[in-house]
C-alpha cells in the first residue's frame, strides 16, 4: 500500500474513534436517540463541510495549472516562431504540476533569449550607424521589428568586421610603405572625400556663424554653440547629427538677420515718411542717417 492510502485508513480511524466516543458521551449523559441522531447529523455535516471545502481548493489549484499549462504553451509557440525554433515537444509521463514548471521554465528560457537577440541587434545596429557615417555605406538590411537568428545575428558581425577593416584601411592601418592608394577601398576612399567635404563644410558654416553672431550682437549662449564659434577646427566632431545641427543654426540665425532687415527697413520707410510730413531740413536728416 502506498503511504498517501496508508494515511487515508488512518483518517477514517480516526473519524470512526471520534464518533464511537461521541456515542459513549452520549449514552453515559443519557441523551435520546432522536437527539443523538441530531447531533450526528451536525458532526457528519461540520465534516463534509471542511472536506468539500479542501476538495474545492484542490480542484482550484488544478484549474489554475491547467491554465497556467495552456498559457505557457501558447506563449512557447510564439517565442519559437520568433526565435525560429523547432515547436516544443510534448511531454509523456509527467504530472501537471511536473509539466508546468518545466513550460514556466522553458518561457523563462526563451524570453531570456529573445531579449539578449534583441539587444544584441540593437548594439549591432548602433555600431553599423557609427560606421556607415564614417565610410559613407548603406545600413546593413535587416528587419529591426523582428526578433533576429542566430544566423542573421552572426552575418551582422561579420559584416561589421568587414567595416572595420575597411575603415582600418582607409585610417592607414597595416599598409605596408608604399602600399599607396592601389590597396586602399572605394569605401575608405569615400570615407575620406565625405570627412573633407564635411570639413568644408564646417570651415565654410562656422565663418558665416561668427559673421551673423557679431552682426546680431549674439554671444553664444549654448554649449553647442560655444563649441562651433570657440573650440579649434579640429576638435569639432564632424557626425552627420553635428552637421545637421551647424545648419540649422545657421538657418535660425539667417532668419534672425532677415527679420532684424525688415524691421529696419519698415521703421526707415515710417521715418521718412514723418521727415516729409514735418518738413525736416536736409541737413538734421543727414545727420540722424549715420544710425
Amino acid at each position: 500500500r502506498s503511504r498517501s492510502e496508508v494515511l487515508a485508513a488512518e483518517a477514517v480511524s480516526c473519524l470512526n474513534r471520534a464518533m464511537a466516543a461521541l456515542r459513549d458521551i452520549w449514552e453515559e449523559i443519557g441523551i435520546p436517540e432522536e437527539q443523538r441522531l441530531e447531533r450526528t447529523d451536525v458532526v457528519k455535516k461540520h465534516i463534509k463541510s471542511l472536506l468539500d471545502l479542501m476538495v474545492a481548493e484542490e480542484e482550484s489549484l488544478k484549474e489554475r495549472l491547467l491554465k497556467s499549462i495552456a498559457l505557457c504553451r501558447k506563449e512557447l509557440d510564439v517565442l519559437c516562431k520568433e526565435l525560429r525554433l523547432d515547436p516544443a515537444e510534448e511531454e509523456e509521463d509527467s504530472t501537471i504540476l511536473q509539466m508546468e514548471k518545466n513550460l514556466r521554465t522553458r518561457v523563462e528560457v526563451l524570453l531570456k533569449q529573445k531579449r539578449d537577440r534583441k539587444q544584441e541587434l540593437k548594439t549591432l545596429q548602433e555600431q553599423d550607424r557609427s560606421l556607415c557615417d564614417i565610410l559613407c555605406v548603406s545600413p546593413f538590411s535587416i528587419d529591426s521589428s523582428a526578433v533576429p537568428s542566430l544566423e542573421d545575428l552572426d552575418r551582422y558581425r561579420r559584416h561589421l568586421a568587414s567595416l572595420n577593416t575597411e575603415k582600418a584601411r582607409g585610417e592607414g592601418e597595416g599598409l605596408p610603405e608604399g602600399a599607396g592608394e592601389g590597396r586602399r577601398s572605394l569605401a575608405s576612399n569615400a570615407a575620406r572625400h565625405l570627412q573633407e567635404q564635411r570639413q568644408k563644410e564646417f570651415v565654410s558654416s562656422k565663418r558665416q556663424i561668427i559673421l551673423l553672431m557679431e552682426e546680431l550682437d549674439h554671444t553664444p549662449d549654448t554649449s553647442f554653440e560655444r563649441e562651433v564659434v570657440c573650440e579649434d577646427e579640429e576638435n569639432f566632431c564632424l557626425s552627420t547629427g553635428n552637421i545637421a545641427a551647424l545648419q540649422t543654426l545657421l538657418q535660425q540665425l539667417e532668419a534672425r538677420r532677415s527679420l532684424n532687415e525688415a524691421v529696419c527697413a519698415e521703421l526707415r520707410s515710417r521715418i521718412l515718411a514723418l521727415w516729409e510730413r514735418l518738413q525736416v531740413p536736409a541737413e538734421e536728416r543727414e545727420a540722424s542717417a549715420v544710425h
